[in-house]
């Protein structure tokens, strides 16, 4: 006796769902379990890792393989591969609630880990412990969202957090070298991105020791990259600027 299994159907064991509504039609993806939050986390960089399988489904359970002509529909593409990256990018992760509320509490931590590592009290300049940030969170009902990197949310957390406590992202301290002729001039430009000069040295060259918010790291030293056509420079001298001991309420 022969058994017949229709070639649209594709069996998979052990998998963990991700469904997208697209152009009134379900799609779904094949994943390894625990590998889709690490992959829009940033952690897995490599597809393969996290797909059991290239394939498109309507319905990953049963087997049904999604039609071609409804992927270029939905999709505008019949890419395998970008389609599958735009599901698990945009897509529900399909979990029970038993392990969606253990997902939940696991990225409530971490993200409660990157801003106590990211973060101080302004006034004392001392870090904040992760238990203390994860207090403040639940004291602003901060909701985790299960399909938002912990990076992203962390920095959303920071923002929320600033209208109840008092903290703010640990400043980096920078060594500025800006050539002679144009050190006033840039100086000036520079003025607003830097929190705090520390120290001012001039001889051939203007040397400035300061502190600047993180997120103005990338556009001061662009800024003086271009301005003085690679002759300047900047210098991390410390990524975060804090005290010993931790903060405490």
């Amino acid at each position: 006796m022969s058994i017949f299994t229709p070639t649209n159907q594709i069996r998979l064991t052990n998998v963990a769902v991700v469904r997208m509504k697209k152009a009134g039609k379900r799609f779904e993806i094949a994943c390894y379990k625990n590998k889709v939050l690490s992959w829009r986390s940033g952690a897995e960089k490599d597809l393969d890792e996290v797909l059991q399988t290239n394939s498109v489904f309507v319905n990953v359970s049963k087997g049904q393989v999604a039609k071609k002509d409804d992927l270029c529909k939905a999709f505008g593409t019949d890419d395998l591969t970008e389609i599958c990256k735009q599901i698990l990018a945009k897509g529900e992760l399909q979990v029970s609630d038993k392990e969606r509320q253990s997902q939940l509490e696991s990225m409530f931590r971490d993200i409660a880990t990157i801003v106590a590592d990211k973060c101080v009290n302004p006034d004392t300049k001392r870090p904040y412990t992760v238990s203390l940030i994860e207090r403040g969170m639940k004291d602003i009902h901060y909701s985790v969202k299960a399909n938002k990197s912990t990076k992203q949310q962390a920095l959303e957390v920071i923002r929320q957090l600033k209208e109840t406590m008092q903290i703010q992202r640990a400043h980096m301290r920078l060594r500025l070298l800006l050539p002679g002729k144009e050190a006033k001039r840039l100086k000036e430009k520079l003025k607003p991105l830097l929190q705090v000069v520390e120290s001012e040295d001039f001889e051939e060259n203007l040397e400035i020791m300061c502190l600047v918010d993180p997120g103005c790291y990338r556009e001061l030293g662009e800024l003086i990259r271009c301005e003085t056509k690679g002759r300047g420079s900047v210098e991390v001298i410390n990524l975060k600027d804090v005290e010993e001991g931790d903060e405490k309420l």
